[in-house]
């Protein structure tokens, strides 16, 4: 059986963005396309409401380019158990309650049994800082978090 990954929202802004002339986002974008090219099909993808509520934002063809990289793609729900969860995340300080959306893409990979979530967004989910302490919380609330990573550490050996 396939593992299951959680996409986070910047992995498709990734994808269906322009290049940046940032090399540092240019590389990520790159990294982000090898990954779906070569890696996406060895997992079973999944995307969730709060990825499509974020991703119809903005540019309405840009939007619609995003909507269409996912199309065939499951969605998981934002449920009552992945809010508490996301709540926790929040009333912890873990997270600050500007990133409520962060706090929700990570309550709802691990409240949906994802094996890893992959996203770009090092400042509040793939945050080495702040890891231990989202593992504890997910523990203490009876589930266990997702292996949260970017694309490149996602590549296969």
């Amino acid at each position: 059986m396939k593992q299951k990954v959680y996409l986070e929202t910047s992995i498709i802004s990734y994808l269906a963005g322009r290049r940046s002339k940032d090399i540092i986002v240019a590389a990520h974008q790159e990294l982000t396309h090898e990954w779906w090219e070569l890696r996406k099909n060895k997992f079973t993808p999944f995307v969730s409401q709060l990825v499509i509520q974020e991703i119809q934002a903005g540019d309405r063809a840009a939007a619609q380019e995003r909507l269409l990289l996912i199309e065939s793609l499951p969605s998981l729900s934002l449920n009552e158990e992945a809010r508490e969860l996301a709540l926790v995340f929040l009333q912890k300080k873990v997270l600050p309650r500007k990133a409520v959306e962060d706090a929700l893409h990570i309550a709802v990979a691990t409240c949906n049994g994802m094996d890893y979530l992959v996203t770009w967004n090092c400042k509040h989910i793939a945050n080495a800082e702040i890891r231990s302490e989202i593992n504890r919380l997910c523990k203490e609330s009876g589930f266990e978090v997702p292996i949260i990573c970017t694309p490149e550490e996602l590549m296969g050996g």
